[in-house]
């Protein structure tokens, strides 16, 4: 996810509960008293307003953390990835990795009492692929046999390779492997949707908390489609309702982190964010949690526009005058980490060592600070590109840290010889729609994983990808990614190197710059126990959370 979409969100965005997390670290510890409270409540926050509860159409993190606790996919995501049952009780696969057959529970119900069935994922996903219903994540569900041409209006939305067997068995066909379908599944945007009730609500499906359809854990109430604040009722429906110990989460949105620390100082909230501020005054309070992972903030050059950009020396060469360490310590102070390559820390692991994969991935170079051979490479680059100067304009969002990162990268990026940097702060949505269109010449842009697999980065770089700004382009590149989604696909360990390779090769042709690996700092309530950090896919597990006495 990228921009806005990938905004932490206190007690809502990253973290899971129960031991159910994806693969990162935290600072986090629970009480020991193991006597569980009377009121089992909490009171959380939210940087953003909830803008929908439809399942195809929500794109916002506070949305689909939302979702997460109000609906029952086939899967839920795990510790180090491990995939969970949910609806689906169990999984077979055949013809060469591209037939899934899944067996569903019978025992789950919609909040009205209707029970949840294999036409529920049909016409979920039917719908999303429809372009009539304009899903902003409709791409995830690419590998699905006939995906394309339904995308492109050449075939209906029931062509879509998917089709319930019978009332409790789903058979899903892909138009080839795709190493990482089962970890999609615990995305929202695969979560069944009830028919009846999504045709009654019309356009306004998922609209307030009274026009949607639950078979999660939780249920929304007292949410009118505009509010700032909102309640999880625990869902008396859900299958597994007797592991639920929370009865209720009360949220309300707090942007400030001051009005966010206030709150939770008077006991009005059970966690909160902090910012850099705040964590070097509070750093020895037990109460602080940092959670690191899923996410890297990068500078992309656009080699397109600058024809001095196409000189590996000259990328090489800004990337290796900006101290990302002291940006991280001294200048955001909050907890982020410096980066090893593209693909975050805490994200995915070998499969045969369990080492993590930005370390398996590490190119020094990509990510060092040498500011004396920066201006020999600055000085060898422009010389070969037939400049005496370089004039650039660095674009970014007008939010307070960015703002903060983008004035340190200019002091940084002007210590070389000859080079100039005017910084353009534009609200994120204008700023995006520049990104997106080409129109910059240095850009800051975030990616926070949707799945937890290094593809879900890289991939952004092949040449052509809507997400690849600055139009970097690279046969071998391009050719790694691609024998990770073909040739490799069923073979995890080449997989995996392919991917490696990849990440490597983009570090060492400088396709793009990573600046910082932003944290989560938090205060967390120590009578609230149960959760732990999931950098990838969001939260999944309010309901395994407990009060303690």
């Amino acid at each position: 996810m990228k921009g806005k979409q990938v905004s932490i969100l206190i007690g809502v965005a990253l973290l899971v509960a129960g031991g159910l997390a994806a693969c990162g670290k935290s600072t986090s510890s629970t009480s020991k008293s193991n006597q569980l409270a009377t009121n089992q409540s909490v009171k959380l926050s939210a940087k953003s307003e909830v803008t929908t509860l439809d399942v195809s159409k929500a794109a916002d993190s506070t949305s689909l953390t939302m979702l997460y606790h109000t609906q029952e996919g086939l899967y839920r995501l795990g510790k180090n990835e491990k995939l969970i049952n949910a609806m689906a009780t169990k999984t077979t696969v055949s013809n060469g990795g591209k037939t899934y057959v899944f067996k569903l529970r019978q025992n789950n119900h919609w909040n009205d009492g209707k029970a949840v069935t294999a036409n529920d994922f049909v016409y979920s996903w039917r719908r999303t692929v429809n372009p009539k219903t304009a899903s902003e994540y409709a791409y995830l569900m690419a590998g699905l046999k006939n995906y394309r041409a339904i995308q492109k209006g050449n075939l209906a939305p029931n062509q879509l390779g998917v089709q319930a067997v019978n009332k409790n068995t789903l058979k899903v066909t892909l138009s080839k492997p795709v190493a990482y379908f089962k970890l999609l599944l615990a995305f929202p945007t695969f979560f069944p949707q009830e028919q009846s009730v999504v045709e009654k609500n019309g356009s306004s499906n998922g609209h307030s908390s009274n026009q949607t359809a639950y078979d999660g854990p939780f249920t929304m109430t007292k949410w009118q489609g505009t509010n700032q604040s909102w309640v999880l009722k625990k869902n008396t429906k859900f299958w597994d309702k007797k592991a639920i110990t929370l009865d209720k989460m009360n949220f309300q949105v707090v942007a400030d982190p001051s009005t966010g620390l206030s709150l939770y100082q008077k006991h009005e909230l059970d966690a909160t964010t902090l910012d850099g501020t705040q964590v070097a005054n509070l750093k020895n309070n037990q109460d602080m949690k940092t959670f690191v992972g899923g996410t890297t903030y990068y500078m992309q050059m656009n080699q397109k526009k600058v024809k001095a950009l196409r000189n590996l020396k000259v990328r090489q060469a800004l990337s290796m005058a900006i101290d990302k360490q002291q940006l991280a310590k001294s200048v955001l102070r909050d907890g982020s980490k410096a980066p090893m390559g593209f693909v975050s820390q805490n994200l995915s692991r070998n499969p045969k060592t369990k080492a993590d994969f930005a370390k398996d991935a590490y190119v020094k170079d990509g990510v060092t600070y040498d500011l004396k051979q920066a201006k020999t490479l600055m000085k060898a680059g422009l010389k070969a590109s037939g400049q005496k100067s370089l004039n650039l304009t660095l674009l970014a969002d007008d939010t307070s840290v960015t703002k903060t990162v983008a004035q340190y990268i200019q002091a940084e990026l002007q210590k070389l010889p000859n080079v100039k940097v005017t910084i353009n702060t534009l609200p994120y949505k204008t700023r995006l729609s520049r990104s997106n269109a080409g129109n910059f010449e240095l850009v800051l842009s975030s990616w926070g994983a949707d799945f937890a697999d290094p593809i879900n980065f890289l991939s952004l770089m092949s040449t052509g990808n809507t997400n690849n700004n600055g139009d970097f382009s690279d046969a071998k590149y391009d050719g790694y990614v691609k024998d990770s989604e073909n040739k490799d696909a069923n073979k995890p360990a080449a997989r995996y190197q392919d991917l490696v390779n990849a990440e490597k090769r983009l570090m060492t042709q400088q396709g793009v710059v990573p600046l910082y690996q932003p944290a989560t700092v938090e205060m967390w309530n120590s009578k609230v126990s149960g959760y732990v950090w999931n950098p990838a896919g969001m939260s999944r597990g309010y309901q395994w959370m407990k009060v303690e006495k």
